[in-house]
């Protein structure tokens, strides 16, 4: 599978890294656009308890998996320095602690989401009248944890050598399988809640199996091997070092994010419904401006490996001014035409003024989160990982919370709230900006230049 992989080591950055990031955003996109369809499946031939049963769950399946999608990003970041370097002996190891991992992380997951489920969700406030079907579609998800688990790291692994189209088309079969699956086990078997989350495990499964049978035949250091299971002590301190940081980074902005749900909340129902349709938008945005971010971590993870540091600094500047370019016309264009977008999910004028209110406080600035992300990744190729995991504790997590129950609550209204987004970027940035070239300087000083590059 040659043709799938691509050469970071030499050559033009920019049409590689767009090769790189395109199929990436295109597939947190169409996974988003299969959850908004079992989300739609539900509300429409189940009913609005299922609809909130599903619902009440979202925020502690984040928290719950975020640490292992940090650690997957650490399997990305070890294997592309492996590459880069030519050390194919620990890439093999590392390929194979990372699945084993994943694996055994699945399984314990999995155990501890069916003990107790029931407790998780009695401890975020679930209603009553909707706790049964919670807890049951909870414990029948994280029982398919180990195959979620499977594809994300396989993915990752993917990924470290530049393949970012098999996983697309993983998620792709997996999300045609899991909207088929949906509307058999509800509109033809009758089942609620139970019957949605079914269908996501098999989905799940499937593409897992994908991902399995293509690393299976891979040629070289990366094929995966089943005797060859085993966890490198070393391998796995590297992967934790890297991955720990950048999983308690997306836990950061879960908690965060909790705690204005929380402040949007007791505002009222008008301001809950307009934040869930400007979310749809935001996570658009997201996934473009992520994927570069992702596309950062590898190529720099490589030309680490290679000790190419001055390639590492050409190689941020074009994702940081891509992913600026792209991801701000694409913001402008949405805010734009917010009033329009608004109006397909609601008639409510209200909801959709709100709505606009909360696209363009949040779209408008979206650029100085390209900045965050963008170069969070590069640290985390080099195998800093720490720095902007504090960085964001203290710009994203820190500040929010303080910002909420001191200015918000002085002034309790929802732009107030809305303002909280952009402030705490710009304060992010500086600690960002600040780590990013303190890291790059340090490394440049102390490695020697690259040979015959």
């Amino acid at each position: 599978m040659a043709k799938l992989e691509i050469n970071m080591l030499e050559g033009s950055i920019w049409d590689k890294v767009l090769k790189f990031a395109v199929p990436l955003a295109m597939t947190s996109i169409m996974q988003q656009l299969f959850n908004a369809a079992d989300v739609a499946i539900v509300g429409q031939f189940v009913g609005k308890e299922a609809l909130a049963a599903v619902g009440a769950n979202g925020i502690v399946i984040n928290l719950m998996l975020n640490l292992m999608v940090g650690l997957s990003i650490g399997a990305n970041v070890v294997c592309a320095n492996f590459l880069g370097a030519g050390n194919y002996l620990r890439l093999t190891k590392a390929v194979h602690t990372s699945m084993l991992i994943a694996f055994l992380c699945g399984i314990f997951l999995a155990v501890f989401g069916v003990s107790f489920g029931r407790e998780i969700l009695i401890l975020i406030d679930t209603p009553p009248e909707i706790l049964d079907a919670a807890e049951l579609y909870l414990q029948i998800l994280m029982g398919g944890v180990p195959t979620l688990l499977l594809y994300n790291f396989g993915s990752a692994l993917l990924r470290s050598k530049g393949d970012t189209r098999r996983p697309l088309y993983a998620m792709l079969a997996s999300g045609c399988i899991n909207v088929s699956m949906n509307l058999f086990f509800v509109l033809a078997l009758q089942m609620g809640v139970e019957g949605v989350a079914i269908a996501t495990v098999i989905a799940t499964t499937c593409s897992a199996c994908l991902i399995l049978y293509w690393l299976h035949g891979e040629e070289g250091p990366m094929r995966l091997q089943p005797g060859r299971l085993a966890i490198d002590g070393n391998v796995l301190k590297h992967i934790a070092k890297i991955g720990l940081p950048a999983g308690l980074q997306g836990m950061v902005f879960s908690f965060s994010n909790i705690i204005i749900q929380i402040a949007i909340n007791n505002l009222g129902a008008e301001y809950i419904a307009a934040s869930a349709i400007a979310l749809n938008f935001e996570f658009a945005a997201f996934f473009i401006l992520s994927s570069f971010s992702q596309a950062a971590t590898t190529f720099v993870g490589q030309n680490f490996g290679a000790k190419n540091i001055p390639r590492c600094r050409q190689i941020m500047r074009w994702c940081v001014g891509m992913n600026f370019f792209i991801t701000g016309i694409i913001c402008l264009l949405i805010s734009i035409f917010a009033p329009y977008f608004a109006a397909i999910y609601t008639t409510d004028a209200s909801v959709i003024e709100y709505a606009v209110l909360r696209i363009r406080y949040i779209l408008t600035f979206e650029c100085l989160n390209v900045i965050i992300e963008t170069c969070s990744g590069g640290m985390r190729g080099v195998g800093h990982s720490l720095y902007p995991a504090v960085a964001c504790f203290l710009g994203v997590c820190v500040f929010r919370v303080i910002y909420i129950y001191t200015i918000f609550a002085a002034e309790p209204v929802f732009h107030v709230l809305m303002a909280v987004y952009p402030i705490s970027w710009v304060f992010t940035i500086f600690l960002i900006i600040g780590a990013y070239f303190h890291v790059f300087n340090k490394l440049e000083r102390a490695m020697p230049p690259a040979l015959g590059k």
